[in-house]
């Protein structure tokens, strides 16, 4: 699989990462085992997880803790998970939350560690920032990220505190290019593309019921609405090789993390990356065009809705 160095960080990553969360939910070590080994065998080598992201830190301490020199292994803190004491977003929490995530994945390092901020409405504390930047200073993780969209997204990057972005990007979701990706560029700052595939989307034609989620509704909304211009050139049948293929022509991603916790769809989308893309330029600029169209005012889905910036950035 195709591998890129993850912005200023020099850590080679495929560019089909394996989003976690989904692991975390599985009841079976063994069912989470052959999916995480067979991710590695064929080549991706990005694993992201998060504290919050039920058994998934311990899956991969059972099932690949020894084959850790084969990937770039990626965690979030933040907030307060499995039954543990505390306050979400205070230095001893995300502490804490780092050594848990050592321990349960049974590594003596982390490659990344992010600040997992989709529910906060300003940037963090100092005594946050400190906690994680300590830990980096102690090499029990190499790099530290952000995980956020729009004003919170361009606040880490202006902060200069950041190696990595992880950011909300898809054909009904392009916020990230006018702007956020160009600034990422300036600072070297690597970006990890989540929610690439918007819960295939694109492909579903029957309007989804309320059961869904608001989130899936609004991105089949979106969906819909570019489709209903009419037919894509230069598109592929298959709509989940349109969506990946779409955010992996932008050079500016450097990895997107499709999350699962099924084997066969694992192994689909591991597929579609290695031998049905690229998909035309055309299709892209088509997408480009129409989400500019109709779009552009749309927000990241799970953005809070008022960022209050700090006055000052915290100095390391």
């Amino acid at each position: 699989m195709e591998t890129v160095t993850l912005g200023r960080t020099g850590l080679e990553v495929s560019r089909l990462g394996a989003g976690l969360v989904q692991i975390g939910s599985l009841d079976d070590a063994a069912e989470a085992g052959r999916v995480l080994n067979s991710a590695l065998d064929a080549g991706i080598s990005f694993l992201d997880t998060a504290e919050c992201y039920g058994r998934s830190e311990e899956f991969i301490g059972r099932t690949v803790a020894h084959r850790r020199g084969e990937y770039v292994l990626a965690t979030k803190a933040g907030h307060v998970a499995d039954g543990h004491a505390g306050e979400p977003w205070t230095a001893r929490t995300v502490a804490d939350s780092i050594d848990r995530s050592l321990a349960r994945m049974r590594t003596d390092h982390l490659d990344l560690v992010q600040l997992h901020a989709w529910d906060i409405a300003r940037p963090p504390s100092d005594e946050v920032m400190q906690a994680v930047l300590d830990a980096k200073r102690a090499g029990k993780t190499r790099f530290v990220g952000y995980s956020q969209e729009n004003e919170p997204a361009e606040w880490a990057l202006r902060s200069g505190l950041f190696d990595t972005l992880q950011t909300a990007f898809s054909l009904v979701d392009q916020r990230a290019r006018h702007g956020l990706f160009e600034l990422a560029r300036e600072q070297g700052v690597g970006i990890i593309a989540k929610r690439p595939i918007a819960n295939t989307v694109w492909g579903m034609g029957t309007p989804l019921s309320g059961d869904a989620g608001d989130m899936v509704m609004e991105l089949q909304r979106r969906a819909g609405v570019m489709r209903d211009i009419g037919p894509l050139p230069g598109a592929p049948d298959d709509p989940v090789a349109i969506a990946l293929g779409f955010v992996l022509a932008h050079p500016e991603v450097d990895t997107a993390i499709v999350g699962t916790g099924d084997l066969a769809h694992m192994l689909s989308n591991i597929e579609i990356v290695e031998n049905e893309l690229p998909i035309a330029a055309e299709a892209v600029e088509e997408l480009h065009r129409r989400f500019d169209l109709v779009g552009r005012d749309w927000r990241s889905i799970d953005s809070t809705t008022s960022f209050e910036p700090a006055p000052q950035p915290f100095s390391a």
